[in-house]
């Protein structure tokens, strides 16, 4: 009686396991035979020469209708400076050239691809925020933002984004003891926290102070009399302080490993083999 019942549950295990497989091969034919639905991409006729000509209109014009004050908000620049970093980037790169396609039509101009560039890194907006004003797609604003980023590193890196040299450091000492009576300053060193409305909820606690009402990211930065920003540590946790970002920046590890410049200076008769930083509000104004 045992023995027929275990003949029978194998059997029907056998048959259950064919069936699945089965209905299995039978889906999979069927599902090769339902056709995908095509997805077009929608073309929109967008009017690049209108998109050019109103940007010229509001700021780029011989009497345009937003003044300096209200270029500088919107562009966080000066109107020269971006005009300039536009001619550099036009020489540079045939990508911010004006080009016309196979079908005759003219492309985006060096403006607005920089326009759209530049408004994107100043308020973080998504790539389509300006399509209705500039006419141009969220694709090709993104392919915006990437050879301008790309192209400003490597036009401006080795003058801006670099560590000083010994010439930077004695230019340092000078106008620092000259201006401001401090001898063998190297600059100013600071830290400040930027919100984080975003920061998801299991990190929130470690992002946290006391004193700031939005989870926060410090930033640690160093910058010269003359605005030049040459360290920039970002990414620590805002419930740190600045001590412990300064423990973990990477500021001093040159100075440490022996391979910042050499550049000693006297003070009240003695000899420091290296510079010093003001921080916290110490620093001249």
């Amino acid at each position: 009686m045992s023995s027929s019942s275990t003949v029978f549950s194998s059997s029907d295990s056998e048959g259950i396991d064919l069936f699945i497989s089965s209905l299995s091969m039978l889906a999979q034919e069927n599902a090769s035979q339902i056709p995908r639905p095509i997805i077009r991409r929608t073309q929109i006729n967008r009017d690049k020469e209108g998109g050019h000509d109103l940007l010229m209109r509001h700021y780029f014009g011989n009497e345009p209708l937003y003044n300096e004050t209200l270029f500088k908000r919107r562009f966080w620049m000066q109107r020269p400076l971006f005009e300039h970093i536009v001619n550099d980037l036009e020489v540079a790169d045939t990508y911010f050239q004006l080009r016309w396609d196979h079908r005759g039509k003219r492309g985006f101009t060096p403006l607005q691809k920089c326009t759209s560039a530049i408004r994107q890194l100043a308020y973080g907006s998504t790539a389509d925020i300006m399509d209705d004003y500039l006419q141009m797609s969220d694709s090709t604003s993104r392919q915006c933002l990437y050879n301008f980023c790309k192209n400003i590193r490597r036009l401006y890196g080795p003058k801006y984004l670099r560590k000083p040299n010994y010439n930077d450091v004695v230019n340092l000492y000078e106008h620092h003891e000259n201006y401001h009576g401090y001898p063998g300053m190297l600059g100013s060193i600071d830290c400040m926290h930027w919100d984080w409305e975003n920061c998801p909820v299991a990190w929130r606690e470690q992002f946290m102070r006391g004193d700031h009402g939005y989870p926060s990211i410090i930033l640690e930065a160093v910058a010269s009399q003359d605005l030049w920003i040459w360290h920039a540590y970002f990414g620590m946790p805002g419930a740190n302080n600045d001590l412990n970002v300064l423990n973990s920046s990477p500021l001093l590890n040159d100075m440490e490993n022996g391979v910042f410049p050499q550049s000693s200076f006297f003070c009240n008769d003695n000899e420091y083999a290296h510079g010093y930083y003001l921080a916290d509000g110490i620093y001249p104004e």
